[in-house]
């Protein structure tokens, strides 16, 4: 089963997503090729993966060669040079379909898929082709290193380095919380070109993991999407070729908090799949559960449950579908990704928090799937900006414009 077809890509845009609103794809009855293929592979193949990985048992780094021959490592790189060429729209309704399957699948695709999408934009049309027409090969598997230690929400605070030395730059720092850390052979890095220009001193440099002075080093015990790899990155006179310059150099914050709207969408999505699994879980134990000589599924609280956990699902797809639809038709809206990653995380954990409920005792071991979930949900309302960080872009597009 593979996600690609022959079909022209304008045609099958057509065919897969016409419209902005996702919650016909997401209904499961009106799905488009691309879509359903992701559905049908994600449940049968990444469901059972995702609980061992939980469990510590390798990664999502170790399927690469299987998820670039289903075409999830090319979603958005454009047709031209091999990728798929898919929409954000599409996109959204592709990654939905991991993350309720997999948390930790989902974000290692979304992330390499987006520095892909950085490439495309910023790259020279010769390192462009060069470098987009591997994308779909596992060997060029990406990571955005970006956050530091003291520069999680505020990027511009970076202090990693790139100093000009004859025809390059070499850099020192180190980032942290790299989703795709470990096994990237790509780093998008946010360096510091001038350092007496404050944030417009920031430049973005596609980094080769291969390189001399580059380490690495795992981050353990996280809470949840235990799949993804998340890394320190450390950076000891690493040099850097003055072509691998994405964009104009100064240009690295704005062209960091651009690819920011993307992946606020793809957390959005994450999150939105985390609860779909979530009430699937819940109408299924309340449906063969009984207490009381009856089955729970009667009581009225479990149905309010039940009830608000459809409502917010819903109105997160809404939400992230108008944001999808602005990023395809070039529409400015910040706010939009924010407003969508805002709501469909904290709704994501409201979810998991009713579904772990729910189910009671059962919920609180790891034998049921709702205390996975429930670990997987928190990382949502963090990574990609916190809640306090889409709260502010929310509050500042409204002081500044005066527009909902």
């Amino acid at each position: 089963m593979r996600l690609r077809t022959s079909e022209p890509a304008t045609r099958r845009e057509g065919r897969y997503i016409g419209r902005w609103r996702l919650t016909d794809n997401f209904a499961g009855h009106d799905d488009p090729l691309l879509v359903r293929a992701a559905r049908d592979y994600s449940r049968a193949e990444l469901l059972d993966r995702d609980r061992q990985w939980d469990k510590g048992n390798g990664s999502v780094a170790d399927i690469l060669p299987e998820l670039a021959e289903m075409g999830l490592l090319g979603l958005m790189t454009p047709e031209d040079v091999g990728g798929l060429g898919c929409s954000y729209r599409t996109y959204a309704a592709i990654l939905h379909e991991i993350a309720y399957a997999s948390a930790s699948a989902a974000v290692t695709v979304g992330v390499h898929n987006l520095v892909g999408l950085v490439v495309d934009r910023s790259a020279s049309p010769d390192l462009r082709r060069k470098w987009l027409e591997g994308w779909c090969d596992p060997n060029n598997f990406a990571a955005f290193a970006i956050s530091e230690a003291n520069a999680g929400s505020d990027p511009g605070a970076s202090l990693t380095k790139a100093d000009r030395r004859g025809d390059g730059f070499v850099l020192n720092g180190e980032k942290m919380w790299i989703t795709n850390g470990l096994s990237a052979r790509w780093f998008v890095t946010l360096a510091r070109t001038s350092p007496d220009k404050g944030k417009s001193g920031l430049s973005l440099l596609m980094v080769d993991g291969n390189s001399d002075g580059l380490q690495r080093t795992p981050i353990h015990g996280k809470m949840g999407i235990r799949g993804s790899e998340t890394a320190v990155i450390a950076f000891d006179d690493v040099k850097v070729p003055t072509e691998n310059l994405l964009g104009t150099e100064g240009g690295g914050l704005s062209a960091s908090l651009a690819a920011l709207d993307g992946g606020r969408i793809g957390i959005a999505v994450q999150a939105v799949g985390i609860g779909r699994a979530c009430l699937d879980e819940m109408i299924g134990y309340a449906r063969e559960r009984e207490q009381f000589g009856t089955k729970i599924s009667g009581f009225q609280a479990i149905q309010e449950m039940i009830a608000d956990t459809q409502v917010e699902l819903a109105a997160a797809e809404q939400l992230i579908g108008y944001a999808a639809w602005a990023k395809d038709t070039d529409r400015h809206d910040p706010a939009a990704c924010s407003r969508a990653k805002l709501f469909a995380s904290e709704a994501a954990n409201r979810i998991a928090y009713r579904a772990v409920q729910l189910h009671g005792g059962m919920g609180y071991v790891n034998e049921c799937r709702v205390e996975q979930l429930y670990r997987d949900a928190r990382i949502t309302t963090i990574y990609e900006g916190t809640s306090e960080i889409q709260r502010i872009v929310i509050a500042r597009h409204l002081l500044e414009t005066g527009r909902r």
